[in-house]
């Protein structure tokens, strides 16, 4: 396939030397992957720029959860891509929705000028808007460069019929990025079924931790994972996977 795209995105700067190791072409870097990534510290940013040479766009999530977002919030928001463009980041992954499901355009616009020439990802949050196809048309209109999305599904092949759809109706004004499930076993499927040439990914696998000794029962976060676990990019899943790509 010519012209594909392979992100992975990834939380550690070992992650990330196994995703480009393993081919990957560029980073989604955020903190937490474990509940779908918050925005990484500029300390990590700055660990995974000296340890890759692949670009580098920055997830910017305040937290866990929906989208619609308060004031305070949103200034954070808004701080966080200003700084991540004065540390060198070649792009930030963005989304805010209003109450109703449709795109916050007025946030959005504001977040786009303080990106200022980077690349604009629109992230998950597209994929519980109210209506995806207005809200592709409002994403172009904005000036972003890609869409990062599911097809409105819990994974790639369940939302295949909606990746088709936009990336048609997108007709090359916008990126379409596929996410979620996606891994070297199905790319194949998915690149027949959606049409789609541009595909992201964890590629994890889970480590044990380093610690020998364990104090079971007094959990530190999410019910049901382990303390004792660590979530880390394989860099041979993300071979296997550009391999397809560079294959199909």
């Amino acid at each position: 396939m010519k012209d594909f795209m392979l992100e992975v995105c990834v939380d550690s700067v070992e992650s990330a030397v196994a995703a480009q190791n393993g081919g990957a072409l560029r980073l989604e870097l955020c903190s937490n992957l474990i509940i779908g990534g918050t925005t990484p510290t500029p300390a990590l940013f700055r660990a995974v720029r000296e340890a890759v040479d692949i670009k580098i766009h920055v997830l910017i999530r305040p937290r866990f959860g929906d989208f619609c977002y308060t004031d305070a919030e949103f200034q954070i928001i808004r701080e966080e891509v200003r700084q991540f463009r004065s540390l060198g980041a070649d792009g930030v992954v963005i989304g805010i929705l209003c109450p109703d499901g449709s795109l916050n355009i007025e946030q959005m616009e504001s977040l786009i000028e303080e990106a200022k020439g980077m690349q604009i990802t629109v992230h998950r949050a597209f994929d519980v808007c109210r209506d995806p196809m207005q809200t592709l048309e409002e994403c172009i209109s904005l000036g972003a460069h890609t869409i990062l999305t599911s097809g409105q599904e819990a994974n790639c092949l369940a939302g295949a019929e909606l990746l088709r759809k936009l990336k048609t109706v997108a007709n090359g004004r916008i990126h379409i990025l596929g996410g979620a499930g996606v891994s070297a076993a199905n790319l194949e499927e998915l690149c027949l079924v959606t049409g789609l040439n541009q595909f992201h990914m964890s590629g994890k696998k889970v480590l044990d931790s380093s610690m020998e000794y364990h104090r079971e029962g007094v959990p530190m976060g999410l019910p049901g994972i382990s303390e004792f676990s660590i979530w880390q990019t394989d860099e041979e899943e993300i071979r296997k996977a550009a391999e397809v790509l560079e294959r199909v």
